[in-house]
């Protein structure tokens, strides 16, 4: 989102560690020592998530693989910060790109999403570069099999889970929610007129909503709620984060959060206009974000170049397994990307290329976001356009490749990705804008993972007869449910 636009741009759960002793072998080229901690760090039907940190005890070593067996039939399905082979119950990890050299008594880290059916325990024995690493189990508090204790409510899927088999449709249709948030002036901020822009993550067994407030005395600025589902949103506290949080007043604006697993840190990048970022462990404590940093210092080139009269704006971040890439907008036609390398993120950002563009701006408007379709190697780029009824609907595309080219996949008004001729409401429709959305996601991670599965949209709309001043317009939150899935 945009402050410059006028009126005429209307229109875990349960954990289990294992300690491994160090063992002093002769064997050339292996590590002398190494302790394993595996972690599982949530669990639900059918399914479980796991972090492994390894520690090398030995000389230092420039490539690893840690080899273990699963005891039931596990099976890996999803993972990062290496890569893996499986055979039977046998697991050999080995490291990437930016992760291989462990110096002595230095630690490297993954993690992965597993499958399993009947029980779920622990690996007793791992190696390291052929390395025995042995010890006791000590679990702090073995998963259960029976039930999945951080398995959210009834209504909604487990956020963590991997992403199962099935293909991103053909056409799409939906249902509306009614409207399920909008502001909540206090004496600080007492002329919210509307919360926009909203990032959602499930984490703490609630949905942890980020949004930008706009207010026509005060600007654009971030804002907090979380509620342990859709129904009690409305009721949810809101934390202004220019007044609570390191953040701080000024233009801070479209927020989007994700979670850096090798760093075990939370991100929110969000734009004051440049793209900018805050740090956390925690993102359901609104107070804990650190104060604004730049990804990048200043406006490159090519979007000086060519955004004409439109802005460098709505920043989204999404990671593969050697490379992150900063997508964004400008309100002209035109969709960038900028990288850097995993092991030099968050910073090195550079090589902002135009990866799509239209010559009709309002094709290519802005908020763009960026997902990894189930366990393939297909993405699908969402970016916001104006119909030709001045309204506001999504359109999208796919690729093998985060740095590769986009084909149109629901991109044309007569067969939309979201817009008012494929979505349903229950009674009168409160909106035909769909502005500003970002899919349910399937994990929390940097690979931004999406099950393409009976898919969910939060989105932003407003009233059909609302006008005026951009920073005056009533958006309020709505959620798109799949009404065609097949799978």
């Amino acid at each position: 989102m945009s402050a410059k636009r006028t009126k005429s741009l209307l229109a875990a759960g349960a954990v289990a560690a294992l300690a491994v002793t160090a063992l002093t072998v002769t064997t050339a080229n292996a590590a002398a020592g190494c302790r394993v901690s595996y972690a599982v760090t949530s669990q639900w039907q059918s399914g479980f998530g796991a972090s492994v940190a390894v520690t090398n005890l030995g000389d230092p070593i420039s490539s690893w693989n840690l080899v273990w067996s699963f005891g039931a039939g596990q099976s890996i399905t999803q993972i990062w910060n290496a890569t893996h082979t499986q055979s039977g119950a046998q697991v050999t990890a080995r490291n990437v790109s930016y992760n291989g050299s462990i110096a002595t008594n230095a630690t490297v880290s993954f993690g992965f999403n597993g499958a399993w059916a009947g029980s779920n325990p622990v690996p007793t024995a791992f190696t390291l570069n052929g390395t025995a690493c042995t010890g006791g189990v000590t679990p702090t508090s073995a998963p259960p099999t029976s039930a999945a204790p951080t398995t959210p409510p009834p209504t909604t899927p487990p956020p963590t889970s991997p992403p199962p088999t099935g293909t991103l449709p053909s056409t799409l249709r939906w249902s509306s929610s009614g409207v399920l948030a909008g502001p909540k002036p206090d004496a600080a901020h007492s002329d919210i007129a509307a919360i926009k822009d909203y990032t959602v993550v499930r984490h703490n067994n609630a949905w942890q909503v980020y949004a930008t407030t706009a207010s026509p005395a005060r600007g654009w600025n971030l804002v907090h709620f979380s509620f342990p589902d859709w129904p009690q949103a409305n009721a949810a506290t809101h934390t202004y984060l220019d007044t609570a949080t390191p953040i701080g007043t000024g233009y801070r604006a479209a927020p989007h959060i994700f979670y850096f697993a090798p760093q075990n840190l939370w991100y929110m990048v969000y734009q004051t206009p440049l793209p900018t970022y805050s740090t956390s462990t925690d993102p359901s404590n609104p107070r804990s974000w650190t104060t604004p940093r730049n990804f990048i210092g200043s406006e490159p080139a090519i979007v000086t170049q060519n955004k004409g009269s439109g802005s460098w704006l709505d920043f989204w971040m999404i990671c593969d397994s050697a490379n992150c890439y900063l997508f964004s907008s400008d309100d002209n036609g035109h969709i960038y990307r900028s990288q850097t390398t995993m092991a030099s993120f968050p910073n090195g950002f550079g090589n902002t290329v135009i990866a799509l563009q239209d010559s009709n701006r309002f094709n290519l408007f802005e908020g763009s976001a960026v997902y990894k379709v189930g366990s393939g190697n297909q993405y699908l780029l969402l970016q916001e356009a104006i119909g030709s009824d001045g309204k506001r609907w999504y359109r999208s595309f796919t690729s093998s490749s985060l740095a590769g080219s986009w084909t149109p996949h629901l991109a044309t008004e007569a067969n939309p990705f979201a817009r008012s001729n494929n979505v349903t409401f229950s009674g009168t429709a409160w909106t035909r804008d769909f502005s500003h959305g970002e899919l349910i996601r399937a994990g929390n991670d940097q690979t931004v993972p999406l099950n393409p599965c009976q898919m969910r949209f939060l989105y932003q709309g407003m009233d059909p007869n609302a006008s005026g001043d951009y920073i005056r317009l009533p958006w309020r939150m709505g959620l798109l449910t799949q009404t065609n899935s097949t799978c």
